[in-house]
Order: structure tokens, then sequence, then C-alpha cells
């Protein structure tokens, strides 16, 4: 997915681990488009840039597609980081200058490594009618940003869950790392964790997870409580390190669904602006000159024309700067 805002913020990243749960309210971005199909953005946020190693997090949808148009995002560029699409309903078609063309389908995994730059685009198909689910980021560290392109496809089974009493509490889906026994053969550069959460009316869950980690509980449907503290839809609840377990309760009356991110604290200075990540203004002005001057780190789409693409927006006037600790 591209971030399509037309003045795209400096982002400077950082995890910043504090005791107890925060939660992280979502600001409205549009997608573009004549109706500009609009997503839920919490991460980053001026109250959390990232959660482990995952640094951008869209959620969207419901979406009536008749209404909305659905998603048309063209050709984009992307640098040292791999998106993450998941999806609850519908289907996008993915199509990238490595060649790759997929569709992503409800409940699989489709994982894109930028690497030193690609482009792709992501439509919805035609015989989608709702459109619902996450886009999400992953920054690569130095050892891996400037490697090559990649794709990885995984269909999770469900996990059950159960609470305290070893009644069914809900089942889990783990598209990365590992939880409640089940884990994902995809591989990771850093240490994370991705897994789709459902849990029945009033049940509760006591996850053991990875004390190292920051986790964080983006609700999507439903009610839920994260360590006690209620979250509401489409708003996200950040724990730190330091948990051996997260407590997860539906006080609803009808199933409650989320999405479980995590991962270790990610310890690299990096600037994130617009589409791309890097680690100096400097670098970010390269890509974004060899973007808009058809250079070929990345690439071209297939089954687009030359002026199907999003152009760069401007970079700001002042200097991006990275975080300094």
């Amino acid at each position: 997915m591209s971030n399509t805002e037309p003045r795209p913020a400096e982002t400077v990243c950082a995890g910043r681990p504090e005791p107890g749960i925060e939660v992280i309210e979502a600001r409205r971005v549009p997608l573009g488009g004549p109706r500009a199909m609009e997503v839920s953005r919490t991460l980053p946020t001026r109250d959390r840039s990232m959660i482990g190693a995952w640094c951008f997090a869209d959620h969207y949808g419901p979406e009536d597609v008749a209404v909305s148009g659905g998603m048309r995002v063209l050709p984009h560029p992307h640098t040292g980081l791999q998106t993450v699409s998941w999806l609850f309903e519908g289907f996008i078609e993915h199509r990238d200058s490595a060649g790759v063309r997929a569709e992503v389908r409800p409940g699989q995994l489709n994982l894109m490594s930028a690497g030193r730059g690609i482009s792709h685009s992501e439509v919805s198909t035609p015989e989608t009618a709702i459109l619902h689910g996450v886009q999400l980021w992953l920054a690569l560290p130095e050892r891996n940003r400037h490697g090559e392109n990649g794709f990885e496809f995984y269909a999770p089974n469900p996990v059950g869950l159960t609470d305290g009493r070893g009644a069914p509490a809900g089942s889990a889906k783990v598209f990365l790392g590992t939880l409640a026994g089940s884990a994902s053969p995809v591989p990771t550069a850093t240490p994370v964790l991705g897994a789709e959460l459902s849990l029945l009316p009033g049940a509760a869950v006591t996850l053991s997870v990875d004390p190292r980690f920051e986790h964080g509980a983006l609700l999507d449907a439903g009610a839920l409580t994260l360590a006690g503290v209620p979250l509401e839809r489409a708003q996200l609840g950040y724990a730190g390190p330091g948990r051996a377990e997260l407590d997860l309760r539906n006080p609803g009356a009808v199933p409650a669904r989320l999405i479980l991110l995590g991962g270790t604290p990610f310890d690299e200075d990096i600037v994130m602006w617009w589409n791309f990540m890097g680690r100096s203004h400097d670098e970010i002005a390269a890509y974004r000159a060899q973007w808009e001057g058809r250079d070929h780190r990345f690439g071209t789409v297939d089954g687009w024309g030359d002026a199907d693409r999003i152009p760069a927006p401007p970079l700001p006037r002042a200097r991006l700067r990275p975080r300094r600790r």
C-alpha cells in the first residue's frame, strides 16, 4: 500500500517502552482516487512511531466497494521495508516490478520485501463487494535493507485458544512469528509477531509471550480489554517489553477480532518519509529523485502505462532528521 498523503510528515521512528497500557487513537487518511477510500492509521502517530519493527499500520473497512470505489493504488515505490497484506474480506490484486502477480485473499499472508527498491500496485478485484483488512510495514535493519526483492505467501491454519479453565475461548491465525503453539515458517529480519485473534463473547485468555517484545493489539470488531484497559474499534493498545503474559478479554455479546503485533524494540535510527525508509535526508532525497527520474532501481509494473504511477510529493523545506537517542 502507498502512503498517498500529499504532504507526508517526516517520521522520526522510535519505540519508547513505557509502563502500563497506552491507547493510540487512529487518524483518518484518504487513499486518493475520485471517491477517496479512507483508512484508519495508528502507526506512525504522534503517540508512537513503532512497535518492534512494525512501523506502519492501516486498517480499513468493511468498505462497500460500490460506494467507495474500492482500492486502486497505482504503481508506487518502496525502499528498506517489507509490506504485509492481511484481509478479512474481499480480494486485492498485487503486481510488482519483480514480476510477481498475486491475489491477496482473506486469511492469507502476502509479504513483499522491497530491499534496495521495488514498485508495486494494489487494486481490489472486480468481484469484491466488501473490502476489509489491514496493511502493515516492517522496517528492515541495516544488514537487510539493501538486499534483493522478495515475496512470501502463507495461509496459516487457525489454532484454538482456551481460557483459564481450559474452555474454548477463540482462535488465532499466526502469520508471522510464534504464538499459542503455532509458528509461521515465513522468515523475518528481526524477531516479530503478527497474528489475527478471534475471541468468543465473554471469553478471556492469557497469552504467553516473549518478554523481550513490545506488543500492540489493534481492535477490528467487537469489544476488547488489554490488561484491563478497554479498547474501541480501530484503536491500538500498546504494551511495553517485560511482560511474559498478555491478558485479553472480550466483554461484549458478539465475537471480537483483533490483530496482535509484536517485536523486539528496533534499535536503529531511521527516517521514514512517504513510501521510503532510509537513514538520512540525503538518502531519502536520492530515492525521491530516482523515482521521479524513472530510475531502474524501482523497475516497472506490468499491466500499467508509463503515466500510471503515483508521483512523489515535494520534500519538506527543512532537512529530514534521523532520531537521536
